[in-house]
């Protein structure tokens, strides 16, 4: 499948991460794709997922479900053709994972406090490579290591995002990236002044509470609101 992508001329033009995904799943719209249960060294590693998660739910567990990519590469939501090979949107995510949207208590859209795009495709607002440098939000893919592509947060994006996701809290992440001084903070009163306005002005236009605020590489490295806005926590 990667060498498939390999030699599509359409993928080389859209900056594709060349991953082998979207040649597997045309594969599997057309057929013709041997799934994992048909591999015998794969059997021991596999089960009937939904059905457990379903189980588990039915105890009285709760289950967090966590989608890849931004809505702007879904397949039928982003900047077509400069899209992933599926839909990252919540619906999509739930359809994937085998979930109604009964078993749905919250939505949480992860917002970066800039954009960051890797490969071809629109950006509105994008940057220079000197302002990136300039302003320190230089970024590499996870995947090809490529440079990544910046602009700043764009409201009239992240609005679409949060009702097509119909979104219920809203995470925010690289606040430290725009404002130096909230790096490492766990507090809302300790934000910086700067930062604690840009995210009050992000969720009045969004009508959506920021209840994750992300100030740093470590996971403990975040303001956490829910309990205050009225959201469970565990």
């Amino acid at each position: 499948h990667v060498e498939t992508e390999r030699r599509d001329d359409v993928l080389k033009g859209i900056g594709s991460t060349f991953q082998g995904v979207g040649a597997a799943t045309a594969e599997r719209v057309l057929r013709r794709l041997r799934l994992a249960w048909e591999f015998k060294e794969l059997k021991p590693f596999l089960c009937d997922s939904v059905s457990e998660v379903l189980e588990l739910i039915d105890k009285g567990l709760r289950a967090m479900v966590e989608g890849t990519q931004g809505l702007y590469l879904s397949l039928y939501h982003g900047t077509y053709p400069y899209v992933t090979s599926r839909d990252v949107s919540a619906s999509g995510i739930l359809s994937e994972a085998g979930l109604g949207p009964k078993y749905v208590e919250d939505i949480i859209v992860v917002f970066k406090s800039y954009i960051t795009r890797v490969g071809e495709g629109p950006l509105e607002g994008e940057l220079s490579l000197e302002e990136i440098e300039r302003l320190g939000l230089i970024e590499r893919g996870t995947v090809t290591g490529r440079l990544r592509r910046v602009a700043p947060f764009n409201i009239e994006l992240a609005r679409r995002a949060v009702k097509i996701n119909s979104a219920t809290q809203i995470a925010i992440t690289k606040i430290d990236a725009l404002f130096r001084e909230a790096r490492g903070v766990r507090e809302w009163e300790k934000l910086p002044l700067e930062a604690r306005k840009f995210i009050e002005n992000l969720e009045n236009q969004l009508g959506v509470p920021i209840t994750l605020i992300s100030t740093g590489e470590d996971l403990s490295e975040m303001v956490d609101l829910r309990r205050g806005k009225g959201f469970e926590t565990s």
